[in-house]
């Protein structure tokens, strides 16, 4: 049995911009890394740094949203499969999502560094 509807373009397009929507409305971690991302955006465009650079960061920035949605949809899920309490499995993608953090962070440092100092 499929739970799954026929493709059309703008119906997934449609669940994608809902799952954003759920995603800004059910997760304060996801409404802080947009927020922060709001600024980091700022920086990467007026500082005075390659397009490279500014790609690096940029991407490095994104991927903290996009491991932050799967690390919720990892959490949604255990929660509607069982109403244990399972650490491991939101300490794992909460790892992730500290890892993706880190990424961007040490993608900064290195760029400011090696371009602006």
């Amino acid at each position: 049995m499929r739970n799954k509807p026929s493709y059309s373009i703008f119906k997934n397009a449609k669940y994608a911009l809902d799952g954003v929507i759920t995603a800004f409305d059910g997760e304060v971690s996801f409404k802080l890394e947009l927020f922060f991302g709001f600024f980091i955006t700022l920086g990467i465009v007026f500082l005075p740094l390659t397009l490279f650079s500014k790609l690096i960061l940029f991407i490095t920035m994104v991927l903290v949203m996009v491991v932050e949605l799967l690390n919720s949809s990892i959490e949604n899920v255990v929660d509607l499969v069982t109403s244990d309490i399972h650490p491991l499995a939101k300490d794992i993608g909460a790892a992730a999502v500290l890892f993706t953090v880190v990424l961007h962070l040490v993608c900064w440092a290195v760029i400011v560094y090696s371009e602006i100092l």
